[in-house]
């Protein structure tokens, strides 16, 4: 696994190196992986990142928060019922299939131009993705086992806390970690909008406006680690608590 990860880390910066060693852009506009990295390194050294890399992670945080909170419930309940789940299914795939940042401006009249308006968007696009994955983790629960509790006389809260909330997990968490990344991207996105007074999003703009492109490149890269680390951080836990799946 580790292996795996080093060569993976290699190929990336080798094939952005020899792209911007033979000169494929204008060198001004795709600066070497070295320099970006110095860059970054400077960037977080003299500490110029770290508010815009908490306030990030802060409106992820609670936008994740309330998309799982929101979601999960909305999930087991639409997915224990065909008929509920036949009711909103149009409406899930319709509000899924649109991209949550198209919906933005709509979000700004609502909410305003605070981080209200940027957390509401982001865990409005991340719960219609749990929503959908735990709804059809609870469907797909396998129905021997279902049938099998019943003639044992389990009753239906008994079945779905020894048997459909354990079998919708693998599904579930599927859904959890496309959402945290889904949030992640919303965030920056929006951060690129008025009303922003830091955030990563809004210092790859700054940057973009100052033609600082080593500091733009440098602000990117340290956004993929980061969304990188935290779909690292989710998938260990979901290792840990649905250790069976897959064996």
């Amino acid at each position: 696994m580790k292996k795996n990860f080093l060569i993976g880390i290699i190929v990336f910066f080798a094939a952005w190196w020899v792209v911007a060693a033979v000169h494929l852009l204008d060198a001004f506009f795709l600066p070497g992986p070295v320099e970006v990295l110095i860059e970054l390194a400077q960037l977080l050294w003299n500490g110029s990142l770290n508010f815009d890399i908490y306030s990030t992670m802060v409106r992820i945080g609670i936008a994740f928060a309330i998309a799982l909170i929101i979601g999960l419930p909305i999930g087991i309940l639409i997915g224990a019922s065909t008929k509920i789940y036949e009711s909103v299914e149009f409406i899930i795939d319709f509000f899924r299939s649109l991209p949550a940042t198209a919906i933005f401006p709509l979000f700004l009249l609502v909410f305003g131009i605070d981080d209200s308006s940027k957390i509401a968007v982001a865990a409005f696009g991340a719960a219609l993705v749990i929503i959908f994955n735990t709804a059809h983790g609870v469907m797909n629960s396998k129905k021997s086992r279902i049938i099998a509790a019943k003639l044992m006389g389990a009753k239906k809260l008994q079945i779905f806390k020894s048997i459909v909330f354990w079998e919708s997990l693998p599904q579930t968490f599927i859904g959890i970690r496309t959402s945290i990344s889904l949030a992640l991207i919303i965030i920056i996105v929006t951060e690129m909008f008025i009303g922003t007074y830091a955030g990563l999003g809004r210092r790859i703009i700054d940057f973009q406006y100052i033609y600082n492109i080593k500091g733009l490149f440098a602000v990117i890269l340290l956004t993929g680690a980061i969304g990188y680390a935290i779909n690292m951080l989710v998938a260990k836990i979901e290792r840990k608590v649905v250790h069976w799946s897959g064996k």
